[in-house]
């Protein structure tokens, strides 16, 4: 494991961090990564039959995979960052009326070592690329393990191998990378079954070496892609289909790798006990 390089209190160290603290429900829109990894867990989830109905998902930034899955009745959000929570907090008009979607949305800022939920309640959760961010990985698992039902899904993203550890995932906060087998021990001996195990992103995703050399340009360019998608409708149209095309390649790419060369895997688990 990577020795802790980041600052003790991690909610301030993600909310400096733009990448993470200014992303919205746009994302999927903007960040031809965001809708590959969204559509290939979509794909997945389709294929096993799986449906979500009380969901919560971990580490959901402010760009949350449940903005874009159908059926579901109850949506909770947990973050360590209180900014990108606000995007769960806002106005909406419903059947011309002013309500709270904070009755619907459930935020809460908390870490995922220490989640403040009842035991047993979600029968499916999400952790995208979150567990390489918790020092602690094991307590979170466990964590995860108690507030799911019997049967309940899980299903989490994770930067793959250590052997592509690199600038970037200290840039970012990752203290580790994972190795597939290590995972299936750990998930089997917490009481889950394995039921899928995918590639999320492939060869292509080495460019995040190159842009860690320029973290600051790079972070600049993304709030400025952001706003300009925010409030040019021409350039909105056009960036639909550069993001389409892109997200396109990668998911292309994803087919074409082989899985030990695979940057980051996606794994869809079901808790037995």
């Amino acid at each position: 494991m990577i020795k802790s390089q980041f600052p003790e209190n991690k909610r301030f160290f993600y909310e400096k961090h733009v990448n993470f603290s200014c992303r919205t429900s746009l994302e999927y829109q903007i960040s031809p990564g965001i809708r590959c990894k969204f559509d290939l867990i979509k794909h997945n989830l389709i294929s096993l039959g799986i449906k979500a109905r009380n969901v919560l998902d971990l580490g959901c930034s402010g760009n949350s995979i449940l903005f874009n899955l159908n059926g579901v009745n109850h949506k909770s959000f947990l973050d360590i960052a209180l900014i990108p929570l606000k995007q769960y907090i806002r106005k909406s008009n419903l059947n011309n009326t002013r309500e709270n979607v904070f009755n619907f949305y459930h935020p809460i800022c908390a870490a995922i070592t220490h989640v403040p939920y009842r035991k047993k309640v979600f029968d499916v959760v999400f952790a995208l690329d979150i567990l390489e961010h918790v020092e602690n990985d094991v307590l979170a698992i466990k964590e995860i393990h108690g507030i799911m039902k019997l049967g309940g899904i899980l299903i989490i993203t994770v930067p793959h191998s250590m052997k592509f550890y690199s600038n970037q995932d200290k840039i970012i906060g990752h203290y580790r990378r994972y190795e597939t087998r290590d995972l299936i021990l750990i998930f089997s001996e917490m009481g889950f079954q394995i039921l899928k195990i995918f590639g999320v992103y492939g060869r292509l995703m080495a460019i995040s070496r190159i842009q860690s050399s320029h973290s600051k340009k790079v972070e600049e360019s993304i709030l400025k892609l952001r706003d300009l998608y925010s409030n040019n409708k021409l350039f909105q149209h056009f960036w639909d289909v550069i993001a389409k095309i892109f997200s396109k390649i990668m998911k292309w790419d994803v087919n074409c790798t082989p899985f030990r060369k695979m940057r980051n895997i996606g794994l869809i688990l079901v808790k037995k006990y």
